[in-house]
């Protein structure tokens, strides 16, 4: 049988090559079109299909010149020919039908590379990919996404943003994330990348329109007590959002911050922008002025030294989707929305208790979730645990739900991991510039007024009273302190657990 191509394209190097690129691309091929039919795919078969099968097609194809090669050179070696270069003569049938072929074959090639590169691009960058690929990795980010107000928003939105620059970067750092994972050698937990954010305007203003950021917000927030009764403490306030946009006036409220009208930036110690030591703040005008921390102290050298940033949203939205919630937060909002049985003597402690216990796995922490809930009403109360067992069962499935949500043991992520500093309660938020520590060399403070932010329109026992006053109450805390709320930041005691 006489050979329709070139003689030196059969040996068993280029042969191989041809075999394995034929093989992919059929597979490719058929995944394709599988992909083109369905209305969702699992996340592997788009690897498989965009990215490890056509790596294989091209290994191929590059096989069968390497063969060709070695072919030539062991004919020349051995005197078979004597021209260095292939000879191509169209009037020659199998010369014809190798360079049809070959044409043929790098059109369909280009059309199918094309097709194929977009796809891969798109497909890296489904949030599929990004948090499901790699699961142990992505776990903890990817279940917290889900459970975001931003759940339908990519990730890329947020983390690549829009232009070239960033997306090669984004892949470059992504290539060396995929080698830290297959070299187990990624950091857990993983670190947030705070001084590679992009800035806010590239990202989350192409939503969120500052200028538009105007009036005031109800907020109620339910607490419950660590007493026997798991007594509710609600407090309703008035969230002086503000922001500036013609209409409304000059910028006012907690956006202020914002760089509408004023341009704020800050001097910072640490990676977590937790210890500021300088604040400058410019207003519309012009005007001018630098706030230094008593708590922080440093000399002009050591200020040159420092980071600095301009202040935006970031700074305060610092976890706007992955929020690790503290457990006493979490435990409340359960006990809030009757998720967990308020009759259940001490159910709030108890719950906050085995949520932090110090667990391994989360096989091991759900296990263990289980047995301390149920031995505690069965042994301390057993007469409820007879009563309200269904209430019991239900507590230990709420629990193990907010374990499960908010708690990673093989990554080592928990709520004290990644702090959230939009408020103050648990972590420094405000309290890291409004607390009493931070002063112009004239004497000008940065006020730490509480109705600066918010106006305490109704608190107590029980569910959110009825607005008692628009002027605004006296924070009232739940346990008598004395003054001490006053000069005592919130995280200092409330700890999350």
């Amino acid at each position: 049988m006489r050979n329709r191509l070139p003689d030196v394209y059969y040996n068993p190097v280029s042969m191989i090559g041809g075999a394995i690129a034929i093989v992919s691309l059929g597979t490719v091929l058929f995944l394709f079109f599988v992909d083109l039919i369905s209305e969702r795919t699992a996340i592997y078969v788009g690897i498989i299909t965009y990215i490890i099968l056509p790596s294989i097609l091209v290994l191929g194809l590059l096989l069968i010149p390497i063969g060709v090669y070695f072919q030539r050179r062991r004919e020349r070696k051995f005197g078979k020919r004597d021209l260095n270069l292939p000879r191509i003569d169209l009037n020659d049938p199998r010369h014809r039908f190798a360079f049809s072929l070959f044409s043929l074959g790098t059109i369909l090639l280009l059309l199918l590379t094309a097709i194929g590169s977009y796809r891969a691009y798109e497909y890296t960058d489904r949030t599929e990919f990004c948090g499901a690929l790699c699961h142990e990795v992505m776990e903890p980010e990817y279940v917290t996404y889900l459970d975001s107000p931003h759940a339908r928003v990519r990730c890329v939105d947020c983390h690549v943003g829009p232009g070239a620059t960033w997306f090669v970067r984004s892949k470059l750092d992504g290539a060396y994330q995929v080698y830290a994972t297959i070299s187990d050698i990624y950091p857990r937990p993983i670190p947030t990348p705070i001084e590679n954010l992009r800035p806010a305007q590239e990202t989350c203003e192409t939503c969120h329109w500052p200028l538009h950021f105007y009036g005031d917000k109800k907020r109620v927030e339910n607490y419950f007590l660590s007493d026997r009764n798991n007594t509710q403490w609600s407090i309703s306030l008035l969230m002086r959002t503000g922001g500036g946009m013609t209409e409304t006036g000059p910028a006012e409220g907690i956006h202020w911050h914002m760089n509408i009208a004023n341009t704020i930036e800050y001097a910072y110690i640490d990676q977590q922008r937790e210890e500021i030591a300088w604040v400058r703040v410019e207003d519309m005008d012009g005007n001018v002025t630098e706030y230094f921390s008593t708590d922080y102290p440093v000399t002009n050298e050591e200020l040159a030294d420092l980071d600095t940033r301009v202040m935006d949203c970031m700074d305060c939205h610092n976890r706007p989707t992955h929020v690790f919630e503290p457990p006493v937060r979490s435990v409340n909002n359960s006990l809030a929305f009757n998720q967990l049985d308020h009759e259940l003597p001490y159910i709030r402690r108890v719950a906050v208790d085995a949520i932090v216990g110090e667990y391994l796995t989360k096989d091991e922490a759900l296990e263990e979730i289980d047995e301390y809930i149920t031995n505690y009403y069965r042994t301390n109360y057993p007469r409820v645990y007879g009563e309200r067992q269904v209430s019991v069962e239900q507590a230990v499935r709420e629990v193990q739900r907010i374990y499960s949500r908010n708690f990673f043991p093989t990554m080592n992520v928990s709520w004290r991991v990644y702090p959230n500093q939009i408020g103050h309660l648990e972590y420094p938020g405000c309290f890291r510039c409004h607390a009493n520590n931070m002063f112009s060399p004239d004497g000008k403070e940065i006020s730490s007024e509480c109705n600066d932010c918010h106006i305490v329109m109704a608190q107590g026992e029980g569910p959110p009273r009825r607005q008692l006053t628009i002027d605004g109450l006296e924070f009232e805390h739940p346990v008598d302190i004395g003054d001490a709320w006053k000069y005592v930041a919130c995280h200092t005691c409330h700890t999350g657990s």
